[in-house]
């Protein structure tokens, strides 16, 4: 390991802080001195701001006029190989060293001192009178279970003023205490005794050991079939690292997953481990940030920016589901996890493991050219089987206008509920409807931000828009002839898919699973909760249900719209489609009851409906692979989006047109450039969106390339430039 940098008081030190600059900044260092690493306050300005002490200032200036630090922070110094990871992903991703700085830095109050402070939890009383502001800060304690919030933390977040959350602690019903700020998460026993493991298992474990206690980098794709037992295989992967004393991160795509998965943790290590993700309170974000960098948490569970904490000394990185799109941030600093975590492991002598049942074609591709190493589980855990799957050809069933589910599979639908089980009819679209159309004059009802339809969310009797966020009351008249009464939805959304089952099955149990159905990650748990434990008969969802949920009563999925991936021209799509499929139709037989799997397709001779009933997935991957090389495409060429947004159409796309005539610098690598064309939504809030691809070789030098091509112009202080390197969409 590097010997850590020591500047003396007055030595000239360069200060790189979150401030859009671009370039660390020169100071002398305080009384005292600094480490190289250091975080720091400094005078900006009539301000002062965070920074990071990065290295010895370049000098150059009016010795004068240079500024010292304020201050140097009780926070653990950021380390060597965390700066240079930094660095390295702002040269590959084409970011502004001060944006990758602020997602290393995303916890609240890191100026703080150390000293105890006042939290507040849920109480022991009953209030004497209930009012919505006192209801709303009682709800929010029970969101987040036993959690601790700051005074100004929950009032915010409960929308009230401070002096309703002190009226309850005076009631009883919220907790003050004083309490130390950032303590050490408990220890994790890597010895306790884990589950059981097959011999396939056993195998599997033992190699991923292996790998840690090398204690060099390398990267793994652990493929295994659903409920084939990944996650028992990688946490054993966990146990050794911590034994080794380093600390290991567990990426989730999904926060729906977290709680099931910390029960797992706890369960096998006998303490949970820290969290990282939007439903955690910012008191414990803060914690967890410092406890990272000083060692006082050995495992960390999260979402994709917890990728960017400062672990003191980092072994292990799993991404479970590593073909999830939602590892792919697509604003702000435009990255992908699963790439990251293998640059960041690679800079620390760490493991990447990559679990997944269908990974991504990229992740295949490095495998069989033994980039990454491969380990395979191809048997379910215990008496669990893999469903068989069968489609339904939709063009030989009679299906009533204005239904969707197939006669076959009600057929199938009503045979497990009367056997006591459960069935999933998934469908990929939230809402009630796509489209909201006026039968007297055709008017199709969309945003007035965005060139997007606005999606009926019936549950909330709302029309939403996708894109932004914008939401309306459902209008009685068409908003254009004014006619009444004349609004049709158009298509279905799993709401409407609810109201066709409810007519179908009355007397079921029915669940709808969709994101947008649940204000707070805990109700969504305590649904999911619900559903394993047999409260629902028939589940109905969007792609949330895909990711790893456990119903031990499913046994039947139907996948109602099995083509709907398959349309448009998205480089991937007949990769997702594959991947969703046969994720969903995992999720049947997962214990000891059989399952089946059922598509609804007007295609069954698509060769990805083939490919996903015959369960040949090599010959997939190969035949998708084979079509990429043919055309140049990623993993064998590289591409790189521009997106130009503006207020004024004119203004964006003669910017696009004049960045794409001075594409000197591309040609000289080989590149070629196709655009500017619009976005295929090209407005998002009042916004004109353009688009330029840049195609190139695979060994080309990218990044420096398109850095000096859009270097030739200077942006308009209205138009938004952005590089997306390595897009995974195109929307």
């Amino acid at each position: 390991m590097a010997e850590t940098v020591f500047f003396d008081e007055g030595d000239l030190v360069g200060v790189l802080t979150t401030e859009p600059l671009g370039r660390a900044l020169d100071y002398r260092a305080p009384e005292g001195g600094c480490f190289a690493g250091a975080f720091v306050e400094v005078p900006l300005g009539p301000r002062r701001v965070l920074g990071v002490v990065w290295g010895p200032g370049e000098g150059g200036f009016d010795p004068a006029k240079i500024r010292a630090v304020t201050r140097v922070l009780d926070a653990a110094p950021m380390a060597e190989a965390m700066r240079a990871f930094l660095m390295r992903a702002a040269d590959y991703t084409l970011t502004p060293m001060p944006a990758m700085l602020r997602l290393a830095t995303r916890a609240p109050g890191l100026a703080d001192p150390p000293g105890p402070r006042k939290v507040y939890r849920k109480g022991w009383q009953e209030p004497d009178r209930m009012t919505d502001a006192r209801a709303r800060v009682l709800e929010v304690l029970e969101d987040y279970g036993g959690a601790a919030f700051t005074l100004s933390e929950l009032a915010g977040l409960a929308g009230v003023t401070t002096g309703v959350v002190k009226g309850l602690v005076k009631q009883g019903a919220v907790a003050e205490e004083e309490a130390p700020r950032d303590l050490p998460y408990p220890r994790l026993d890597p010895d306790l005794t884990g589950k059981d493991l097959t011999g396939d298992q056993a195998a599997a474990a033992e190699t991923l050991r292996a790998g840690i206690a090398a204690g060099r980098y390398g990267t793994t794709l652990l493929k295994g079939v659903t409920g084939s037992g990944k996650t028992e295989v990688y946490l054993e992967a966990v146990a050794e690292c911590l034994r080794k004393g380093r600390q290991a991160l567990v990426l989730l795509p999904e926060i729906a997953l977290t709680s099931e998965f910390l029960a797992r943790v706890e369960e096998r290590f006998g303490a949970r481990p820290g969290e990282w993700h939007s439903g955690v309170t910012q008191t414990e974000r803060r914690r967890l940030w410092r406890m990272a960098g000083e060692g006082g948490v050995g495992l960390v569970v999260g979402a994709r920016s917890a990728l960017f904490l400062p672990f003191r000394d980092l072994g292990l990185i799993v991404v479970d589901e590593e073909h999830d799109t939602s590892y792919k941030q697509e604003d702000g600093v435009l990255y992908n996890a699963r790439d990251m975590a293998v640059l960041r492991a690679a800079m620390t002598d760490a493991q990447v493991v990559l679990a997944s049942a269908t990974p991504c074609l990229e992740t295949w591709v490095n495998a069989e050219s033994g980039k990454y190493g491969r380990i395979d589980l191809t048997a379910r855990f215990g008496a669990a089987e893999l469903p068989p799957m069968r489609a339904i050809d939709m063009r030989e069933e009679r299906l009533e206008a204005s239904r969707w589910i197939s006669p076959t599979l009600v057929q199938m639908v009503a045979g497990r509920i009367a056997a006591g089980e459960q069935a999933l009819l998934f469908l990929n679209r939230r809402g009630y409807a796509p489209v909201t159309i006026c039968r007297a004059c055709g008017h199709q009802i969309g945003c007035h931000q965005c060139d997007a339809r606005m999606v009926e969310h019936r549950f909330l009797k709302r029309l939403v828009c996708h894109q932004c966020g914008e939401s309306a009351p459902m209008p009685a008249a068409c908003p254009s002839c004014k006619a009444e009464g004349r609004l049709a939805p158009v298509g279905p959304g799993v709401e409407r898919l609810a109201e066709e089952v409810a007519e179908r099955f009355p007397e079921a149990r029915v669940a709808v699973l969709s994101s947008d159905l649940f204000g707070s990650a805990r109700a969504l748990k305590e649904k999911i909760e619900e559903i394993a434990g047999g409260g629902a008969d028939i589940i109905i969802g969007t792609q949330l249900v895909a990711k790893g949920h456990n119903f031990p009563l499913l046994t039947l999925v139907g996948v109602i719209d099995a083509d709907l991936g398959l349309q448009g021209s998205d480089l991937r799509a007949a990769e997702r489609t594959f991947q969703l499929m046969r994720q969903v139709s995992g999720r049947a037989g997962r214990a000891e009851r059989k399952g089946e799997a059922y598509l609804q397709t007007y295609q069954p001779d698509h060769p990805v409906i083939r490919a996903i009933l015959s369960g040949a997935e090599e010959d997939f991957w190969r035949a998708e692979a084979a079509e990429r090389q043919a055309a140049g495409m990623p993993p064998f060429g590289r591409l790189a989006g521009i997106i130009l947004s503006s207020p004024d159409v004119q203004q964006v796309f003669d910017f696009g047109r004049e960045l794409a005539r001075r594409a000197g610098p591309l040609t000289r690598i080989g590149a070629q450039v196709f655009g500017p064309a619009p976005a295929p939504v090209a407005r998002v809030r009042g916004r004109h969106r353009v688009r330029l691809l840049v195609k190139g070789p695979k060994g080309a030098g990218l990044q420096a390339a398109v850095a000096e091509w859009v270097g030739q112009m200077r942006v308009p202080n209205n138009l938004r430039l952005a590089v997306d390197i390595d897009p995974q969409s195109f929307y």
